[in-house]
């Protein structure tokens, strides 16, 4: 007959199975043997006076070189671009980092000099969280990222306290509304009143921290939400509602490949003459940009 499997039990007096308990992430434990071969004051040397040792981070996003990357607390968000990443993949312009994970906050170039530790990373908006480290260059629409962080953290939200789940989710419906065109004025000012609320009632860190993506976006990015509202355009061309695609007459050499893949039949033209986007029947897919071999599709 089999034996029950023991139950797990941890309290704050005994820990699991009524034994003391250490509860760390790999990333501390990983550390341990380090700092038992060398001391102490060998890692705490590695960092700053308040951040010691080192930090692993997921560099990922337009950057020429990614992967876990291990830095000591104190380097610049600069260094660890440009130096240990390489620089903005295909020499594009930097636009900002995202740090500490869905839940931290996206910073600007103005940041770059940041030193990664936590103190001054609180202050330029951001968390160390989990180590995220995603880089954005000229072609990420800010808006659309945030929505991107906020979709996740809304979905994760345990759904205890009512400013995290029912919060989270009215944010992310109004990121909707302002990336599909259909913004109003104001949604800028509620993004910030729903965040501060939700930062300040929600009961655990996760719920006090997942708004960071919008509000520090809002913070550094302002103008972007705004041409969004105001303009109904999307400055880096990736929200799909508010791109407009039309053909240039004059490189439009009516070979009609556009027109065999529209699957909306929105191109109208004979073959060898320049055609035409019925803006009324375009759903803005972007097959037509995608295979036009002549550069003769405008995205704008």
């Amino acid at each position: 007959r089999a034996m029950p499997t023991p139950r797990l039990t941890r309290t704050s007096e005994n820990g699991i199975r009524g034994k003391p308990t250490v509860i760390n992430n790999a990333e501390t434990l990983a550390n341990v043997p380090k700092i038992l071969r060398n001391g102490a004051s060998w890692f705490a040397g590695l960092g700053t006076d308040t951040s010691g040792g080192t930090k692993v981070f997921s560099l990922t996003g337009k950057v020429k070189s990614n992967g876990l990357v291990e830095v000591p607390m104190g380097a610049t968000l600069r260094d660890v671009v440009y130096k240990v990443g390489g620089g903005i993949d295909q020499d594009r312009a930097f636009k900002g980092i995202q740090l500490g994970g869905p839940t931290g906050g996206c910073v600007p170039e103005s940041c770059l000099d940041s030193r990664v530790d936590y103190e001054s990373l609180a202050v330029a908006g951001t968390i160390m969280g989990s180590g995220g480290m995603v880089v954005l260059d000229e072609t990420n629409c800010i808006v659309d990222t945030a929505k991107f962080f906020l979709d996740i953290t809304q979905a994760e939200s345990c759904g205890k306290c009512t400013p995290c789940r029912i919060g989270m989710r009215r944010m992310y419906e109004i990121l909707e509304r302002i990336t599909s065109g259909n913004g109003r004025d104001g949604d800028v000012e509620l993004l910030e009143d729903l965040g501060s609320h939700i930062r300040a009632t929600s009961l655990c860190g996760f719920g006090m921290t997942a708004p960071n993506p919008v509000l520090s976006t809002v913070r550094y990015f302002r103008d972007e939400y705004n041409v969004h509202i105001r303009d109904r355009k999307c400055p880096a061309l990736v929200c799909k509602s508010l791109l407009t695609f039309s053909c240039i007459e004059e490189t439009c050499t009516g070979c009609g490949m556009c027109k065999r893949v529209c699957p909306a039949d929105a191109i109208r033209g004979t073959r060898k003459k320049p055609h035409f986007i019925d803006q009324e029947l375009c759903v803005k897919c972007g097959s037509c940009f995608d295979s036009c071999k002549f550069g003769a599709i405008l995205k704008e």
